[in-house]
C-alpha cells in the first residue's frame, strides 16, 4: 500500500501503474484514505478552517514573507508568491491563503524564502501546539495537518477495517513524516539515504532509493525469511 504526503490526484495513476491489488491509498500525510476503486474518501480528517486561519495569522506575524498552499482532497491551491517545488496536478494561484482555508483543508503547506527548513519547522510546531500536527516530507516545506493526524493514524483506522494486526505490517520510510508510521508498524525499514531521524527509529536499514533498497528488502522478506 502506498502511504504518502501527496494528494489523491497525484496517486491515482501511480496505483494504476503499480497494480498492487489494493484500491486504497493513504494520502496527504494520513488526512485522507482514498478508495480509488470507487473514487471516494474512505476516511477524511481535515484541518479545521478556524485553526487554519489562526495558524496563518500567527505565522504571518512571526515570519513575514511566509507563503502558503493547501490541499482539499484532490484540489490544490497556492498563494501567488508560493513557489512550487515540482509540477503539481491541479495547482493554481488562488489569492490569499485566508480565502482558500475558509473551509477545512486536508493539509496546509508552509514555505519561507529565507528561513531554513529546520527553523521553519521549529516555529510552525511551536505555533501549532496541540491544535495541529507539523511535519516534513521533502525540502524547503513544512506541512500542517489536523491534530493527531499522521500516516500511523490513517493506517490504524484502515487496519481495523481490513482486519490486519500491527505486527503483520512492514513499513518503509525516508522522511520525518514517516516516523509515526515506522514506530507503529510491527517492522520498520529505512532506506540508506533517509533522514537521520528516520534511520534512528527504524528497526533496520536497507539500500538507498538509487540502489533499489525497498525491492531488495522485499525480496529478502518474501523469499529468504519465509
Amino acid at each position: 500500500m502506498i502511504v504518502t504526503a501527496r494528494a489523491p490526484l497525484w496517486l491515482r495513476d501511480v496505483l494504476r501503474d503499480l497494480d498492487l491489488g489494493s484500491p486504497f491509498g493513504v494520502c496527504s500525510n494520513g488526512a485522507v484514505v482514498q478508495d480509488f476503486e470507487h473514487g471516494r474518501a474512505l476516511l477524511h480528517h481535515p484541518l479545521s478552517a478556524e485553526v487554519a486561519v489562526r495558524l496563518i495569522g500567527a505565522l504571518r506575524a512571526a515570519a513575514p514573507g511566509v507563503a502558503f498552499a493547501c490541499e482539499r482532497e484532490s484540489l490544490t491551491f497556492r498563494e501567488p508568491h508560493y513557489v512550487p517545488m515540482w509540477p503539481t496536478p491541479g495547482m493554481s494561484a488562488s489569492g490569499a491563503a485566508e480565502l482558500f482555508v475558509s473551509e477545512p483543508v486536508s493539509k496546509l503547506i508552509v514555505q519561507h524564502p529565507n528561513l531554513s527548513q529546520d527553523d521553519l519547522h521549529t516555529l510552525v510546531r511551536s505555533i501549532c501546539g496541540d491544535e495541529a500536527t507539523a511535519t516534513i516530507s521533502g525540502k524547503q516545506l513544512v506541512e500542517i495537518s489536523g491534530a493527531g493526524v499522521t500516516k500511523a493514524y490513517a493506517l490504524r483506522a484502515l487496519r481495523e477495517q481490513l482486519g490486519v494486526t500491527p505486527n503483520a505490517v512492514v513499513a518503509f520510510g525516508d522522511m520525518p513524516n514517516d516516523i509515526p508510521m515506522l514506530e507503529w508498524a510491527g517492522r520498520s525499514i529505512a532506506v540508506a539515504n533517509a533522514h537521520p531521524d528516520v534511520i534512528q527509529v527504524a528497526d533496520e536499514v536497507t539500500g538507498s532509493n538509487d540502489d533499489d533498497g525497498v525491492a531488495t528488502a522485499l525480496e529478502r522478506l518474501l523469499f529468504t525469511e519465509t
